[in-house]
């Protein structure tokens, strides 16, 4: 009786769309007796540190590279050595930030490896990753008004205002507080009569022609609302994304839509008001990616209050997130595989996070595709959030994913419990 085979047999790529109609990239690897399939997301805010998505001739060039040059040197490789496949990305690619073949690409390779081996032990990726015994399915953190980058007109500055349903007791539970919030929202600002229309931004969160205030006070009540009426708690959050509203020459925090500057010191005192004000959970990128400093100051006042998380801080980079754990600088980090290119990489930054005490927190991209990876590597990393929007197709994947693995693991699954220190 033959065994099963994890060798690499066939590696393809192809350009699909994701949820903004942008290019991007899918590929399959195939071994004997398994299949992967992964599609690469793109952020519309990202890091200047993060691996660069696409080489200079965009999606067709990267398909290219892989027909001519990365096939042929994987096919063969065994998909359960993980760690020598992204290797020999690295080595194909030849730069730090994966500027030869795109971080997009090689993050789909190697995701779509990953789940070749497990499909070829008839393993789900989660299994593969994280085992089998614990089961942790990760809190859903939901984008449900948002500003920024990530929406058009006359919207906040601030990019996300996000759910956290810590009071659930199941993950169906928590997407349904999360839904409900979304919903509330909807109703208050229908209400309030001021033009708005049921616009939605990049990631299904409502845009509408708000202040920054008005919009935390909007998201506030509708959290406060959920939780009375259903008995659970909801807390709710903010990616600020601040180094898209710094202006480096004039050294300020640039909030266009309620005429307002901010100096860092100012910028300080201002996030520290909105945390104490509205008992915020998470705060992520509130300064600038290169100002560790802020970013230690911050975490100090509220240590083991409040997610102080960096995403273009740290760009899921281990050399960065070693220079933040030095510091002090945050308590929690966003990952995202493409930002860094592949699995072991990422997954060496989870691990380094973890021992310093900080939250993991995968996280989807503005620019998504239907793929549910992100589901699996949250479970599979054993992280307590997944940070995968609300409602929109592309983001509902995820969520329902979790949902089926719920549902298929019943009574073998639990709801992760946050730990913030």
């Amino acid at each position: 009786m033959r065994g099963i085979s994890t060798i690499i047999e066939d590696v393809r790529a192809l350009k699909i769309f994701n949820s903004r109609g942008e290019e991007t990239v899918e590929v399959e690897v195939e071994t004997a007796d398994g299949l992967g399939v992964a599609s690469a997301p793109s952020g519309a805010s990202r890091g200047k540190w993060e691996a660069i998505p696409f080489p200079p001739g965009g999606v067709e060039e990267s398909i290219k590279k892989v027909e001519e040059l990365i096939a042929p040197k994987l096919v063969g490789m065994d998909a359960e050595d993980q760690e020598s496949i992204d290797e020999t990305l690295r080595e194909i690619d030849g730069t730090e930030n994966f500027g030869n073949i795109g971080g997009n690409l090689a993050f789909a390779i190697s995701l779509a490896t990953a789940e070749a081996a497990a499909d070829s032990h008839n393993l789900n990726l989660f299994q593969y990753l994280g085992g089998n015994l614990d089961i942790e399915l990760p809190l859903p953190l939901g984008n449900v008004l948002g500003g920024g980058k990530h929406a058009r007109g006359s919207v906040p500055d601030i990019q996300e205002f996000l759910v956290l349903p810590v009071g659930a007791r199941t993950f169906e539970e928590a997407a349904e507080l999360n839904v409900k919030v979304h919903r509330k929202i909807g109703e208050i600002l229908l209400k309030k009569n001021v033009g708005f229309n049921g616009g939605r931004g990049d990631e299904g969160a409502w845009a509408v022609n708000l202040s920054n205030r008005e919009a935390l006070d909007v998201v506030n009540q509708a959290v406060e609302e959920v939780s009375d009426e259903t008995g659970r708690e909801c807390r709710f959050g903010l990616d600020i994304a601040a180094s898209s509203i710094w202006n480096e020459d004039k050294g300020v925090y640039v909030y266009a839509r309620d005429g307002v500057e901010r100096r860092p010191q100012e910028q300080l005192e201002f996030v520290s008001e909105v945390i104490d004000k509205y008992r915020l959970i998470y705060v992520e990128d509130p300064f600038d990616e290169e100002d560790f400093e802020s970013f230690t100051e911050l975490t100090k006042e509220f240590r083991g209050k409040v997610m102080i998380c960096g995403d273009d801080l740290f760009v899921t980079n281990r050399e960065r997130l070693r220079r933040g754990i030095e510091l002090g600088a945050a308590n929690a980090i966003i990952i995202k595989v493409n930002q860094i290119g592949t699995l072991t990489e990422a997954f060496k930054t989870v691990k380094e996070a973890k021992k310093a005490g900080y939250v993991t927190v995968v996280s989807h991209r503005s620019g998504e595709t239907t793929d549910t990876k992100i589901a699996h590597l949250a479970i599979g990393f054993h992280s307590p959030i997944l940070k995968s929007g609300v409602l929109g197709g592309e983001r509902i994947a995820k969520i329902n994913e979790v949902l089926r693995i719920e549902s298929v693991f019943e009574g073998r699954t639990k709801l992760s419990s946050l730990q913030i220190r």
